[in-house]
């Protein structure tokens, strides 16, 4: 009987790529990438969002990954406008409500000093006299464009997006554009560590 062998991938998506393999003609999507055959995301980025995002043809292991019940911890640094006082992230720490539902709480913290991510084609608007912060957010949920959303309703506009972590995956070793296999023992500790939830 033949073995058929699941692909898992971690890819560092840059900015303006869509997670997406289908197109208009003007979009850079997920083909321009060399993934093997049969490889569809796992959620998505949106194209102004940057980071990690994984791939696979493992239908159980994408399951996993998107189904709510299997809450797991997405960490993205975050680039915003101004510096937020401290009721801005208790507000954003105890949930906000987005479409009538109040997101779940999150971890959100400073990041000091600033992380190093590499230029960004198309550079943040920078306004005179208005400072930007990072700060870090870890969601367990992944609602459309959320942290966006989020940011925006506590008067600090996100300017830069980057995924950094899935669980204990990240971006360790990668450049935007660059992507590796995912290596068994890393897919089978999230299988684990998914299914003591269930």
């Amino acid at each position: 009987m033949r073995r058929t062998f699941k692909s898992y991938i971690l890819f560092y998506k840059p900015y303006g790529v869509h997670s997406q393999f289908t197109s208009d003609a003007c979009q850079v999507t997920l083909k321009s990438f060399g993934f093997p055959k049969g490889v569809y995301s796992v959620g998505r980025l949106d194209a102004d969002s940057e980071g990690l995002l994984i791939l696979t043809d493992d239908g159980q292991f994408k399951h996993l990954l998107i189904e709510p019940k299997y809450d797991h911890p997405r960490t993205y640094a975050v680039q915003v406008e101004n510096i937020p006082e401290e009721r801005s992230m208790e507000s954003l720490r105890g949930g906000i409500v987005i479409d009538g539902k109040k997101t779940k709480p999150a971890q959100v913290r400073f990041l000091n000093p600033d992380p190093l991510f590499p230029p960004r084609p198309k550079p943040i608007r920078r306004r005179a006299n208005i400072p930007t912060c990072w700060i870090e957010i870890i969601l367990t949920e992944g609602r459309n464009k959320q942290i966006r959303r989020m940011t925006a309703a506590v008067g600090h506009p996100t300017l830069r997006l980057v995924r950094t972590h899935i669980l204990s995956l990240n971006l360790d070793g990668l450049s935007p554009g660059e992507w590796r296999y995912i290596l068994k023992d890393e897919v089978d500790e999230i299988k684990f560590l998914l299914l003591q939830k269930s």
